[in-house]
């Protein structure tokens, strides 16, 4: 089956901040923390805070002591003060959308307006919106409420942050009839209106929509609302164990969408289960085709090629032939590491990859033992070039092996909170391409493979850049899982935009180092090979920042694909060179 996923799907801003806010809370600190109510409306999430021993609690009078969160939904300020009082330290998760409607109503009613909030009354964000009123205030659901509201003079109108568009505008527009001098706020989440928006441009596109999301979260039920509305066949599940297959194997092209409150590795499994339903009319090779594709992201293959194809091309780089032993070496080391250490470390890819995590567990033995195959063929490559690569090649495979494994004593891992060299903020993506740079340009110079001249440092910055930039740009994609267990890698530090920027960065100084060594004769015009595939990087940091794919398996293979065009290119010029 074909999935089209909406691009806005999953955590919206203030969730997001909500989620960061407790659970970086929680990693960094013992003492016991609490949030008032449900941090958000997801029953999944909930479990998953609790898990980590993020207690729930209704009654301030409950916790004694420590940190209590409020609710991206925001409270009440009468709330609020008796937290204070009560001693407890507050932690504000309440959504920055939602602050600003507080305030207008503060702020309006204050003044002697009267406040009419359009949304549901039992919702805990109207009912932290009406505390902030300093006097009377109306709460309506539909067109019909409006006359049931009182004759007023000063009147303005605002919205639950997650109200459904086209039912505000026809309240407002009764509002309007009814009193001509109502101020208007239209303070509908963006968020919220874009969601809404893109299920409505579904119609023409797809056959059905699956809308995932917790069954008691407003903003959900608002999608299915639109959803419905435009005449689509709509499934709202919380889960991918709610999917209806039967009824859903007649569908060709299912649209996806999802609630601000709903994690990406939730959506991910019910893209997952969606995919792997196969229609009737799917033709059986290209069904196999995708299969395989998948297989060759999920098993490491494709970090292998690319591997590979970065080795090839940094060879000529630096001005020497291309070496089949090296590049293959290079090759099964990067495999047979991912593997390993993907096993060592599972941790996060129950929720940064759930079809990866099922993929392993499934695979165990086949990935396990091609893994250890690798790394034995690598380690005899290497003895044919020399004992002093093999050693290297050990030392480089136990040094692998080690980042995912605990160096301090049992009796003194409560003392740090770095136990493993993973552990350390911000070191896989950098431990990362510390080992590709190892393997794919250092053995080559140890085991007396190249002479020694500029080009060689050239291509050695040129390739610890791209595959920094490579791990990082992955990294990106794992941040919301690397945050539930506690990984600090640097999207999870400075936040997803600053890495970004720092990607963009990290590009634009590969292209100057490239430009510069070309016109100054240090590398040759070799080094054109590696400016189309910054282009290409480039343009995927764009296409994520546009949200025109969600990560998961083709956006990591999108990722490796420009290791790909590099070793294309490098072995075009490589038969070619007077071509290019």
């Amino acid at each position: 089956m074909k999935v089209k996923l909406a691009k806005t799907a999953g955590f919206c801003m203030g969730v997001r901040r909500a989620m960061e806010l407790v659970l970086a809370e929680a990693n960094k600190t013992e003492g016991p923390i609490f949030t008032y109510g449900p941090l958000i409306h997801n029953r999944q999430v909930v479990e998953l805070l609790e898990s980590k021993g993020i207690e729930q609690v209704e009654d301030i009078n409950i916790p004694q002591t420590g940190e209590i969160a409020i609710r991206a939904h925001g409270i009440p300020p009468q709330e609020r003060q008796a937290i204070t009082n009560k001693g407890l330290t507050i932690l504000d998760a309440t959504c920055p959308r939602v602050a600003r409607v507080q305030a207008i109503i503060r702020y309006y009613t204050g003044k002697g307006y009267t406040a009419v909030i359009v949304g549901d009354e039992d919702h805990a964000e109207v009912t932290g919106l009406l505390g902030y009123s300093k006097g009377p205030a109306y709460v309506i659901q539909s067109v019909e409420d409006v006359s049931a509201l009182p004759d007023m003079e000063n009147i303005f109108v605002v919205a639950q942050t997650t109200q459904n568009e086209r039912t505000f505008q026809n309240i407002i527009g009764a509002l309007k009839r009814r009193f001509p001098h109502v101020m208007v706020f239209d303070t509908i989440c963006e968020a919220t209106n874009q969601r809404q928006q893109e299920v409505s441009g579904f119609k023409g596109q797809v056959q059905a929509v699956v809308v995932v999301g917790g069954y008691h979260s407003g903003n959900t039920r608002r999608l299915v609302e639109v959803a419905k509305e435009s005449g689509l066949p709509t499934f709202h599940v919380e889960t991918e164990k709610d999917i209806d297959e039967k009824k859903l194997s007649k569908i060709e092209v299912v649209g996806v969408t999802a609630g601000a409150s709903t994690p990406s590795w939730m959506i991910k499994k019910v893209v997952s289960k969606l995919e792997n339903i196969q229609s009737p009319n799917r033709l059986n090779p290209v069904h196999w085709i995708r299969k395989l594709f998948r297989f060759s992201v999920l098993s490491n293959a494709a970090v292998a090629i690319g591997a590979f194809c970065l080795s090839w091309a940094a060879s000529l780089l630096a001005g020497r032939e291309p070496d089949i032993i090296f590049s293959t070496l290079s090759s099964l080391y990067i495999y047979a590491m991912h593997v390993f250490n993907q096993f060592l470390d599972k941790g996060a890819s129950i929720y940064n990859d759930p079809e990866r995590a099922a993929f392993l567990k499934k695979h165990s033995c086949f990935l396990i033992s091609t893994g250890i195959s690798a790394i034995m063929i690598a380690l005899i490559l290497a003895y044919t070039t020399g004992w002093t690569a093999f050693f290297v090649l050990i030392g480089l495979s136990l040094l692998g092996v080690i980042y995912s494994i605990p160096f301090i004593p049992q009796r003194l891992r409560n003392r740090t909170r770095y136990s493993k060299i993973k552990d350390i903020p911000g070191s896989r993506s950098l431990s990362e391409a510390l080992a590709w740079v190892a393997v794919i340009s250092i053995l080559p110079i140890l085991a007396g493979n190249s002479d020694a001249r500029p080009s060689i440092l050239v291509s050695i910055c040129v390739v610890f850049l791209v595959s920094y930039a490579r791990a990082l740009f992955l990294d990106i994609f794992q941040a919301q899982g690397d945050l539930v267990v506690g990984t600090e890698t640097l999207p999870v530090i400075i936040g997803e935009k600053k890495t970004l920027l720092l990607l963009n960065i990290i590009l634009c100084a590969t292209g100057l180092i490239l430009m510069a060594s070309i016109v100054s004769g240090i590398i040759g015009m070799q080094g054109y090979i590696f400016i189309l595939p910054l282009f290409t990087l480039f343009f995927s940091l764009l296409a994520y920042e546009k949200r025109w794919f969600y990560p998961g398996v083709i956006s990591e293979a999108l990722v490796e694909s420009n290791l790909f065009l590099i070793g294309l290119l490098a072995f075009f010029w490589y038969l070619f060179p007077c071509h290019l």
